[in-house]
């Protein structure tokens, strides 16, 4: 590829990790600051942060370094040490967005009866989620699988290539409990809260226009969650298997780099939506980009309806063992 096309690339990923880094320092900051948003439903939300931040940090700035110069200058050692980091924060965020919908599914829909979401809950999960990394991107370290360099060669990743029995056993496993899991998780609990919704609607007939408002905003989130998910992480997930059942094809190597950029991409992304279309971290966060202003706040006794789902589920009581009077969407 010519010079300029690796200064290209190194532009494009730096704006995303620059900006990735910021967004998710951001939202660190501003939960250690105000003790409010120190609640449990809100631990996976600054988990992803976190992997968001490893994940720009020690994957995204290297790939700009690469890019630079042109080529891979970090060695064998550097290229194990790159592609276990971006691994290994990347399923820990995509850990988090599934373990976020469950969350607000164990909330929302109550499939347990009358057992609260506690911290035990939030912190059972968080650490889940960085084991569940670690276990599938340590086997690489020790010969179930490789890191080696992918796309344009500035960076690396888990050796979706090579034809090896045993390498592809790994990439088949790392698909189905990496990427397919966590995504049939979000899928099943965001439709069972959805669904759970669209019974408070046909309940609440009285409140139709408050209900119904809060129903179209809540399927809006939820809509691009799932799409970013999908943006982010289905292209890079289909070119691995694309390239692990069939051996005779060919990717351009510059084709190839698309896929890896849109899942680093997701750093910028998840705190945009997950933490910036929860109005309770947008107002605590806003002031912070706009010098102590922030354009989005509600005027003074101007109502607006709630768009997250965990506030939603503080007033919706509906289960299926409990009575339909005590169900009633929230509004602020």
């Amino acid at each position: 590829m010519p010079r300029i096309g690796y200064t290209i690339l190194a532009i494009i990923i730096g704006f995303f990790s620059v900006s990735g880094v910021i967004l998710n320092v951001l939202v660190i900051v501003v939960t250690l600051r105000h003790k409010q948003l120190r609640q449990p439903l809100n631990y996976a939300l600054v988990n992803l942060a976190v992997a968001d931040l490893g994940c720009a940090m020690f994957g995204g700035m290297p790939t700009v370094i690469t890019n630079a110069m042109g080529y891979f200058s970090l060695g064998r050692v550097g290229c194990v040490l790159e592609g276990f980091a971006v691994a290994f924060f990347g399923i820990a965020a995509l850990c988090s967005v599934a373990i976020i919908a469950i969350d607000r599914y164990m909330v929302v829909c109550r499939p347990m009866g009358t057992v609260m979401f506690q911290t035990r809950h939030a912190v059972t999960g968080v650490v889940f989620s960085w084991v569940w990394s670690f276990v599938w991107n340590t086997p690489p370290l020790f010969g179930w699988g490789s890191y080696q360099l992918e796309g344009v060669m500035t960076s690396c990743a888990p050796d979706w290539y090579s034809r090896d029995p045993v390498n592809v056993s790994f990439i088949m496993c790392y698909f189905m409990l990496c990427f397919a899991l966590p995504f049939m998780t979000i899928v099943f609990s965001y439709s069972r809260l959805l669904w759970t919704l669209r019974q408070v609607a046909k309940l609440q007939m009285a409140e139709s226009g408050s209900t119904a408002k809060a129903e179209m905003q809540v399927v809006r989130m939820v809509v691009v969650m799932v799409l970013a998910f999908l943006l982010t992480w289905l292209p890079y997930a289909s070119f691995a298997l694309a390239v692990i059942f069939n051996a005779d094809l060919y990717i351009d190597p510059l084709i190839a780099t698309v896929p890896m950029y849109l899942a680093k991409s997701s750093t910028i992304f998840n705190p945009i939506i997950y933490i910036f279309m929860n109005r309770q971290f947008r107002d605590c966060a806003v002031p912070y980009l706009f010098c102590g202003r922030n354009p989005w706040a509600a005027k003074p006794g101007e109502s607006e309806v709630e768009t997250t789902m965990t506030s939603i589920s503080k007033s919706n009581k509906i289960s299926p063992s409990s009575p339909a009077s005590d169900t009633q969407p929230s509004t602020t």
